[in-house]
């Protein structure tokens, strides 16, 4: 990825900073975002700057949970 794109990046939750992870020092190509602990896919050398598409770094505690749980909350009411 082109380092000019990379500085311009920040994380579309909370407009933070990204760490760039890759490979071979890291398992998977992403962007981190350690405030929000989500990790931002890199498909293809393409981010995929989507929540939805984030995965979680705190396992099955994380925001995905969190958000599916406060949606099963919404519709209950």
């Amino acid at each position: 990825m082109d380092t000019r794109l990379l500085n311009l990046l920040v994380c579309p939750v909370c407009k933070g900073p990204l760490a760039h992870h890759r490979p071979p020092h890291n398992e998977r190509h992403e962007l981190v975002c350690n405030a929000d602990r989500l990790a931002f896919p890199v498909r293809d050398g393409i981010p995929v700057m989507l929540e939805n598409e984030a995965r979680s770094l705190d396992g099955d505690t994380g925001r995905e949970s969190a958000t599916t749980s406060a949606a099963a909350d919404r519709q209950a009411h």
